[in-house]
């Protein structure tokens, strides 16, 4: 028989689209399995790290339908975003004809990957459907209080007049013109996910084991919950004078060290920080730090050396009345802790590096023999009412000083910022504000949804095309029915991948009329395993977490957390490097197709490592995949056509033909591990061309068969269409279910015994089980016969079915 990949994917592509093989059934009695693929963004062409993800996806999708359940494998495109503007400033094509010729493109390759996605729930972010319910899920965050609006520093390009994400920015320069960057202040709208940062954090218990302990840790990092206390700075007379304020808030997780501080810091973006920036009085080179300051981006500022000036204003020490010198440092951060801080230099790392390079006092107050001291071990030194305590009772004591005088108090606070979703561009969902002069900042009306782009736009990488356009901004205020302005912010493209698995798990009958069909949302929700890249880690998942708590609030859904299992695929690498365009080490899941078909690709790709481990690329090993395909398919000759698995005696076969039964039942035995819980796919593999090497060495046609119908329903998920072609022409495709385990295959004939000589290990012995107890050891002392020697027997000792112990004189 000869292995045509082409005609045989061809074959079976064609008969499961024109089937509805792919379609979850409206059965909502049968037990469900929902597996999904983070979506992809519609670049044009797929690489081979979709080709890992969605190969994984689609096995653990075709795994569950044969073994009875109702799965849901949806697909849909991230469609919104920056890549699209991009290319239509590039390639002078509108982001809208770009991006949905590339969607096409993608569906086609996706298809001859044969992997089974429901067609009918395909959906693109930027669909005007999708956008509707989006636009009236902000509205009703809106009127919830879960949405604000206020000025916050973000990168801006005077040249191009736009604002920059920070990934735009290269070296402080427009990353399109090379012009500067600079800080700027502009309105956004914000969500308020702090709301819910508590919730987030102990939802994760929840999620201890279903998802990598890296990524849980990750989440648990970035909404930092620390608890600490929180007071205020007076300032001393002169500097009151100076500011014009009396003073400003900290918080601090070490109230332990307060006898420690030598110094105060404040954020570049601090109130006071600005103040001392616009006085007439503050000297030139002081708003010149400042100001520099102000122009580098977090980022910048994050791998910058320590850098500061000293404002020329003094706190008041709450405890000694001391005065401490306040300054600005670029390692403050602006929305963490009130954006000022006490510096404790002899123990703190980032505190004492500054005032090594100021010159600025370090007081140690904790028994130590270097510094910087970070360790929360130590009694206190030179700190009065704490002296000779440890870290807890020196904190709680000090922290019942504030609260008793009420001068500052304990709380509880996060890491983690409310959301900035406002984007100054042009291909992105709008924000469906409306500005009125009378009524102010009004929400559209949800009849007036969607509130869509205008097609008509030139986008030339200057400035917001909405805020040019001489139509989209009139509109009048649903209030007060009055001339208007609508919003010309789009939305973050995170807010679109936040609930988009929750709209595919809602009846695609229904999306017209609802966000989510009820019946059909709480049925499929959550998602038993989502798949995707670590890089997703934080922002994505998080975010993702977040909105399906908010949903849940508003009435929309009924779960708390929107992925029940995560796995996280490692990446594709050649030659040792992630694959990239400018690398120049990409391969093209296209040319392996072409070449090798698909079933090749994906079983390359699920067998060279396991789906957590990054993978190396191996062109020889892609040859040795396919060489496996075609010796399965040419040996399959050997099998006879039945509907029925074959009925065998096991007891009346020989040894190679038990030894293959063994071998091919060992495959099953691992395949509900694989495919349950460690998605090991590699070993799976390998134990089916174990099987199959293990038949090659019988000749019964029974065994045959028999391997054959299991072999081909484990390999199924992995290689779909050879699987289907030898499936359907052997056995009418009845093989593709759930296949029973026989436990007369596991039950050896043989048993195999240590042999010990004076309770040395000497030696290892297969024996017949139906043998006498002497038989055994007589077989044992042949075996070790010439550790015997001429030596005295003492003793004979047989541990049935472990060992023989043969006990020597001398």
């Amino acid at each position: 028989m000869q292995y045509v990949a082409k005609d045989i994917e061809y074959k079976w592509q064609t008969a499961w689209r024109d089937s509805g093989y792919s379609e979850p059934k409206d059965d909502y009695n049968l037990p469900k399995k929902y597996i999904l693929s983070m979506f992809p963004y519609p670049s044009g062409r797929l690489h081979m790290g979709h080709v890992r993800n969605y190969a994984i996806g689609d096995a653990l999708s075709r795994y569950y339908r044969n073994m009875g359940f109702n799965v849901l494998q949806p697909m849909g495109f991230d469609s919104f975003g920056m890549p699209a503007e991009n290319a239509a400033i590039k390639h002078k094509i509108h982001p809208k004809k770009w991006t949905y010729e590339n969607i096409e493109y993608m569906i086609k390759e996706l298809d001859t990957l044969g992997l089974s996605f429901s067609k009918n729930r395909l959906l693109a972010t930027s669909d005007p459907l999708y956008t509707r319910w989006e636009q009236e899920f902000f509205i009703k965050m809106y009127e919830k209080g879960l949405v604000y609006r206020k000025s916050a520093v973000v990168n801006w390009c005077e040249n191009d007049q736009t604002v920059l994400a920070n990934e735009q920015v290269e070296d402080g320069k427009c990353w399109r013109c090379g012009h500067d960057v600079i800080q700027k202040e502009m309105p956004g709208y914000y969500l308020k996910i702090t709301d819910y940062a508590n919730e987030l954090l102990e939802c994760l218990k929840d999620l201890d084991g279903k998802w990598p302990n890296q990524v849980i840790t990750m989440q648990e990092n970035w909404i930092g919950k620390s608890s600490g206390l929180e007071f205020e700075f007076k300032l001393d007379d002169r500097s009151k004078e100076i500011a014009s304020e009396n003073g400003f808030m900290v918080f601090t997780t070490r109230a332990d060290t307060i006898y420690g501080v030598s110094y105060c810091a404040l954020a570049p973006e601090h109130s006071l920080t600005k103040k001392i920036l616009n006085s007439d009085n503050t000297p030139k080179e002081i708003k010149d730090k400042i100001k520099f300051m102000l122009n580098q981006s977090p980022k910048e500022r994050q791998i910058a050396d320590k850098d500061g000036v000293y404002l020329g204003i003094n706190a008041i020490h709450p405890i000694t009345k001391e005065l401490v010198p306040i300054w600005c440092a670029n390692f403050v951060l602006a929305e963490y802790g009130h954006g000022a801080l006490m510096a404790v230099p002899a123990h703190d790392e980032r505190d004492y590096e500054f005032a090594i390079k100021f010159n600025l006092p370090i007081k140690k107050i904790i028994e130590c023999d270097e510094l910087p001291y970070t360790q929360k071990s130590g009694k206190h030194i030179n700190s009065d009412m704490i002296n000779n305590m440890d870290y807890d009772e020196a904190s709680k004591t000090i922290i019942k000083y504030f609260e008793n005088s009420s001068s500052g108090k304990e709380v509880t606070n996060y890491k983690l910022r409310d959301w900035g979703i406002s984007r100054q561009r042009y291909w992105g969902a709008p924000i469906p504000i409306v500005h009125c002069d009378k009524c102010g900042v009004v929400c559209e009306s949800i009849e007036n949804l969607p509130v869509l782009l205008p097609e008509d736009v030139s986008i030339t990488g200057e400035g917001n095309p909405l805020d040019k356009h001489p139509n989209f901004k009139k509109c009048k205020c649903p209030k007060c029915g009055g001339e208007a302005k609508r919003e010309t912010d789009t939305m973050d493209t995170f807010f679109e991948s936040s609930w988009y698995f929750a709209r595919y798990a809602s009846d695609e009958k229904t999306w017209e009329k609802v966000a989510f069909d009820k019946k059909s949302v709480d049925y499929w929700m959550s998602v038993d395993q989502y798949i995707g890249g670590i890089e997703h880690a934080i922002l994505h998942l998080l975010y993702a977490r977040f909105f399906q708590k908010v949903l849940r609030d508003l009435g929309y859904l009924r779960d708390s957390e929107p992925f029940a299992s995560l796995l996280t695929q490692g990446m594709v690498l050649k030659d040792g490097a992630k694959m990239s365009k400018s690398k120049g080490n990409t391969v093209d899941p296209d040319e392996i197709i072409n070449r090798y078909g698909a079933d090749t690709a994906r079983l390359f790709i699920l067998f060279a490592a396991p789906p957590q481990k990054e993978l190396e690329w191996n062109d020889s090993a892609v040859e040795g995949a396919f060489k496996f395909i075609n010796r399965l398919y040419d040996r399959s000759v050997n099998a006879y056509k039945t509907e029925q698995i074959p009925s065998i005696n096991h007891a009346n076969l020989n040894k190679d033909e038990k030894y293959a039964r063994l071998k091919v039942y060992e495959a099953l035995k691992k395949s509900s591990e694989v495919f349950e819980s460690s998605f090991t796919f590699n070993t799976l593999i390998a134990a089916c061309m174990e099987a199959l090497n293990a038949l090659n060495a019988q000749q019964n046609k029974d065994i045959w068969t028999e391997g054959y119908y299991i072999i081909l329903s484990l390999l199924e998920p992995i290689i779909p269409h050879v699987s289907w072609e030898l499936s359907s022409e052997l056995f009418g495709l009845k093989n593709l279910r759930k296949i029973e385990l026989k436990s007369e295959v596991f039950e050896s004939d043989t048993i195999n015994l240590a042999i010990t000589i004076n309770g040395k290990r000497r030696a290892e012995i297969e024996i017949d089980k139906s043998l006498s107890d002497q038989e055994i050891i007589n077989q044992a002392k042949i075996a070790v016969s010439k550790w015997i020697g001429s030596s005295e027997i003492i003793k004979e000792i047989y541990v049935p079915n472990k060992l023989v112990n043969i006990v020597i004189k001398g």
